[in-house]
């Protein structure tokens, strides 16, 4: 497979895990964690770990020969913090900028796991990979679910675009593919790889979160889920666009009547992605709720599907994977909390 096509299905898989471990809740392993950990984020890349502290992010990466090369990098952002901090606006901008650095961050791994394969196309590569993941996100949950859902329709076994049915059988087919499609990467070796990375990830950041040194040995016997992991966002994603799509696309059609078949349904799938923006913003308000709620009943049930998806999305670590996370968070923490971390010899590149 072409190294280009890793980094899409990765992007797809966990698009968002930077911006919310940071959502603004204490987490759930302690009570009282220090004061960076509410800053930090990370994202599982190839054969690496990037870890985000507010402004700039560590990209930590195992070579073919075993050593560790990290280097630090500034984040990259849309807007300003008045568009950052405010509700039901900064959710879109932030998954946008999340997955642009999160892209490049993937290629840049790429480039560090495969050396020999790295062509250094620069931006035309992230402009290409961005591409590549949009159009197969579009494609895989926006256009198909739509596609089968018409397709029940015809079988008679539902309703029209103005009928809940159809809505419900559209979100059943997204949760579906979904699902199969997290399955079916997973088979891939350097994708499961990168889950182990993931796993890796959330070990590490827990073990932070609990105070003290951390080592590998430390980080081994946390938890591989966390409660705030952006994989939660794409259910919060799927389950806000089936009620905007159920109450929205009906009244999209009752405002323009368009004469055809084909036009109505190509005029509901392009409403359909211009709605990805008031979707993606009530979905990130809502996972931060689901944060701040900490360890209540209602805190749990809303992060609880999270947890059971990040079963599929993460693998249980190695001590290699651990070793690089490490590394990851050292080089992305202040240098009192790098004091804490044990870890193995690395290289930092300048």
């Amino acid at each position: 497979m072409h190294r280009m096509l890793y980094p899409a299905l990765t992007a797809l898989a966990a698009p968002v895990p930077p911006v919310l471990h940071g959502a603004g809740a204490p987490a759930e392993s302690c009570a009282r964690p220090p004061a960076e950990a509410a800053t930090l984020g990370g994202q599982a890349v190839m054969e690496g770990i990037m870890m985000r502290n507010g402004p700039v992010y560590a990209l930590a990466v195992r070579m073919p020969d075993g050593d560790i090369l990290v280097e630090r990098r500034r984040w990259y952002s849309l807007g300003s913090g008045a568009v950052s901090g405010r509700p039901f606006v900064r959710g879109f901008p932030l998954l946008v900028e999340t997955l642009v650095n999160g892209i490049r961050a993937l290629n840049r791994s790429a480039e560090f796991a495969a050396p020999e394969q790295a062509d250094r196309p620069g931006g035309a590569q992230l402009v290409l990979t961005l591409l590549l993941s949009l159009a197969m996100a579009v494609g895989l949950f926006v256009a198909a679910p739509h596609l089968l859902a018409l397709g029940m329709k015809v079988l008679g076994l539902g309703g029209d675009l103005e009928r809940l049915s159809f809505h419900l059988w559209d979100g059943f087919f997204k949760f579906a593919i979904f699902l199969g499609y997290i399955a079916a990467i997973s088979l891939v070796p350097d994708i499961r790889r990168v889950f182990q990375y993931h796993g890796a990830e959330h070990k590490v950041i827990r073990a932070f979160e609990q105070g003290g040194d951390v080592s590998a040995r430390s980080a081994a016997s946390c938890s591989r889920l966390h409660p705030r992991c952006g994989t939660t966002f794409m259910l919060f994603v799927l389950s806000v666009a089936i009620v905007l799509h159920a109450v929205l696309v009906p009244l999209f059609l009752w405002l323009w009547q368009p004469q055809g078949a084909f036009a109505r349904h190509a005029g509901t799938l392009l409403f359909k992605l211009a709605l990805m923006v008031p979707i993606s913003a009530v979905a990130y308000e809502l996972i931060r709720c689901a944060a701040r709620l900490g360890p209540s009943l209602w805190g749990r049930l809303l992060r609880a599907p999270g947890l059971v998806l990040q079963l599929l999305t993460t693998r249980e670590p190695e001590r290699e994977h651990l070793e690089v996370a490490l590394v990851a968070l050292r080089e992305a923490v202040s240098p009192e909390a790098a004091a804490r971390l044990q870890t193995p010899s690395y290289t930092v590149l300048e």
